[in-house]
């Protein structure tokens, strides 16, 4: 699931879609045909549970990985695919939901006019950077830009105020790289060198495609800036730090911080004068770039934000624009063989672009009430056993106790889909115009954005698209958010049984509640502001438990000799342990989970742990897992199943497993945090 932080901080019809000839997969339940009996349930968990899926789902060419979670995106495709062939074939009036939706589409799918057009759209651009001849000016594009929604050099954005959850302000935090992370430009083994080296020959031949004859110079230029920029930021870990992402600063302040980069006049441009204070994160960075602004030749800079134009721009500008950016960003860096169709790549811009317009249509053919209504009774259960393990906690002192519950209590579940739509009535999508209405979009989403700096939180809005397959916690809001979409089977199917559900569902449920008690979450109190609420014995003692989980994690070693990183993935992997523990006390509180009643010859502590297991089934190619090891909190799908359930004497026991096995680690070894 995703992180714990989204924003500037960090965010029922089964259509059967086809995943490659000769595949097997299954919509509901437990499927035997994915076990693989040749491996032991106490040797690798991961293993049994799908090594029969892996071998008959090979990865489909257009995709880096393929898993539980890609299967249910195929059926919502071909579901949102009917939406919007509908509203394209008959958009209605104009300035309707379905014309927007339906002519942004049409638009989309237009090879045809995108190639006509080349690089024209972003051609007035390119005049400007050309016309550049002071950092002042480069400055005023860098900001220009940004009130545009072409987030340059830096990332900017509301979020909810750290110390007083109930308002937002504006965040400004690190940025301006074209690489994933800023270690890919500090690396000195092979493999990254020879990365660096290809991405530094793709921004040539970007360059290239809009005209400049010194391309590979330049691109020189480009990377030699962008790793400045990378030596002065923050690595990935330090940002799972909330302080390391809050620094208040008055405009004044923050204009002495940067003096070749003025803030008053950044919030001016935004349509914003009234700001007067705001969050200038990363200071060391924001220190560097602002000396880049003099140091390094405008020329560079010319290059640089050309680049980073380019960059954003290809995927809706002419095929050798596309191929190009798929050769880099999907070929080289995760291992992607094959460009997706272009419908597919559409359904994605438009849900870009109007995704809660989409998602409404998409609610009404897949999310009943009654759903819903289903859905939180399992979050109720869910809260009543996590009050039950903090009560029996023996390291917990009873006054970070009672600050737990009240933290419990406030948790906000979010399901299915907001309250309250969107309003796109101000977005003006023409067909005809992709790239017009890719901007036009853009535009109005980052005008919507900072108009809710120094603004009351609204607590109805979500983060996540009800079409989309995931969830995630907000810590400064204290919510859980449940997209309809990941409320579909196998993860939850209201015709099987609760070992199933509590299983799939129930364990991604109680991993969101426990990321509000993770390294991380653990740092918000129940009003969601940034509040040492723990004893220092109590803290002290967690992070005695929790150092624990990072020696197992950086044990494992995925590929090669990259091993995860256990302090970024820490967050995840605390939420995975306790939520499949909580899952595991709220499936027992049931009848099922009381039975000794078998079904399939599996009992039900069985069923409920092969669901888990199977709702992780995963494979990547090289690549992509090279990708997720050196730079994502999210450890690999296999160490998800296979680390948790290693520490869970509740497993051992439904599968026989003796201590000391791979499966059943020796009590000494294992983590208990929750």
């Amino acid at each position: 699931m995703s992180s714990s932080r989204i924003g500037t901080l960090a965010i029922a019809i089964a259509l059967g879609a086809s995943v490659g000839a000769g595949a097997h997969t299954n919509e509901h339940g437990i499927d035997a045909q994915n076990f693989d009996a040749t491996v032991g349930a106490c040797t690798d968990f991961f293993a049994y549970a799908n090594g029969g899926w892996l071998k008959s789902n090979p990865i489909p060419a257009a995709y880096s990985q393929w898993s539980l979670d890609d299967e249910l995106r195929e059926r919502n495709l071909a579901l949102l695919r009917k939406i919007l062939d509908k509203a394209a074939k008959d958009p209605g009036a104009v300035g309707s939901t379905s014309q927007k939706i339906g002519d942004f589409y049409a638009s989309a799918l237009d090879e045809t006019a995108a190639d006509a057009a080349g690089y024209a759209p972003i051609k007035p651009d390119i005049v400007r950077v050309d016309a550049l001849k002071s950092p002042a000016d480069i400055a005023a594009l860098v900001t220009a830009w940004h009130a545009q929604g072409i987030a340059t050099l830096f990332n900017f954005g509301p979020e909810s105020d750290m110390k007083n959850a109930n308002f937002m302000i504006g965040y400004a935090t690190q940025g301006g790289l074209g690489l994933p992370d800023r270690d890919y430009y500090t690396r000195s083994d092979a493999k990254s060198k020879a990365l660096l080296a290809k991405y530094r020959a793709h921004v040539a031949r970007m360059l290239g495609l809009i005209g400049q004859k010194n391309a590979n110079e330049q691109a020189g230029w480009i990377v030699d800036l962008e790793t400045t920029l990378a030596k002065t930021s923050l690595d990935r870990v330090a940002l799972r730090e909330p302080l390391n992402s809050y620094s208040m600063v008055s405009l004044k302040d923050a204009d002495a911080q940067t003096p070749h980069f003025s803030w008053s006049a950044f919030y001016k441009a935004l349509d914003r004068p009234d700001v007067t204070r705001f969050s200038l994160a990363q200071p060391k960075f924001f220190a560097a770039a602002d000396a880049a602004l003099t140091k390094v030749p405008v020329s560079h800079w010319q290059a640089y934000l050309r680049w980073h134009l380019v960059d954003l721009a290809a995927p809706a500008l002419a095929k050798d624009f596309v191929d190009a950016d798929f050769d880099f960003h999907d070929r080289t860096l995760r291992g992607t063989q094959e460009l997706k169709p272009r419908w597919k790549r559409g359904i994605d811009a438009t849900n870009h672009a109007l995704g809660f317009a989409v998602g409404e249509a998409y609610v009404a053919r897949t999310f009943p009430p009654e759903a819903k209504a289903r859905a939180l009774a399992l979050v109720s259960n869910l809260e009543v056993a996590l009050r039950a393990r903090l009560a029996k906690l023996d390291w917990m002192s009873e006054d970070t106790r009672k600050a737990a519950y009240a933290k419990l209590e406030t948790l906000v579940p979010k399901i299915g889909y907001p309250d309250k739509w969107r309003d796109y009535s101000k977005l003006t999508i023409k067909r005809g115009a992709y790239f017009d209405n890719v901007r036009a979009a853009v535009a109005f989403e980052a005008q919507r954005e900072f108009a809710k700096i120094d603004k009351p939180v609204d607590r109805t809005e979500w983060g996540m698209l009800p079409q989309t397959v995931n969830a995630y916690y907000n810590p400064m809001q204290n919510e859980i958010v449940f997209p309809a979409a990941q409320l579909q089977p196998p993860y939850f199917d209201a015709t099987l049984d609760d070992a199933v559900n509590y299983g799939g569902i129930g364990a991604v449920i109680g991993h969101e509640m426990l990321h509000g008690f993770d390294d991380e979450g653990s740092q918000f109190d129940a009003k969601g502001n940034l509040s040492d609420w723990w004893t220092k014995q109590d803290r002290e003692r967690f992070n005695a438990r929790t150092a624990k989980l990072v020696q197992q994690f950086n044990a494992y070693v995925p590929i090669d000799d990259l091993h995860i990183n256990g302090k970024l993935t820490l967050g995840e992997n605390i939420a995975d342990v306790g939520g499949i523990e909580v899952a595991w006390d709220a499936f027992k509180l049931t009848d099922p989970g009381k039975s000794d009643e078998k079904r399939d010859d599996l009992t039900p502590e069985q069923r409920f742990f092969l669901s888990f297991a199977q709702s992780w089934r995963t494979q990547q190619r090289p690549e992509a897992l090279r990708l997720q090891v050196q730079s994502n909190e999210h450890a690999p799908a296999k160490f998800r199943v296979d680390g948790p359930v290693s520490n869970l004497p509740a497993f051992a026991a439904a599968f026989s497993c003796k201590s000391g096995q791979p499966m059943a680690r020796a009590s000494a070894q294992r983590v208990d945090i929750w």
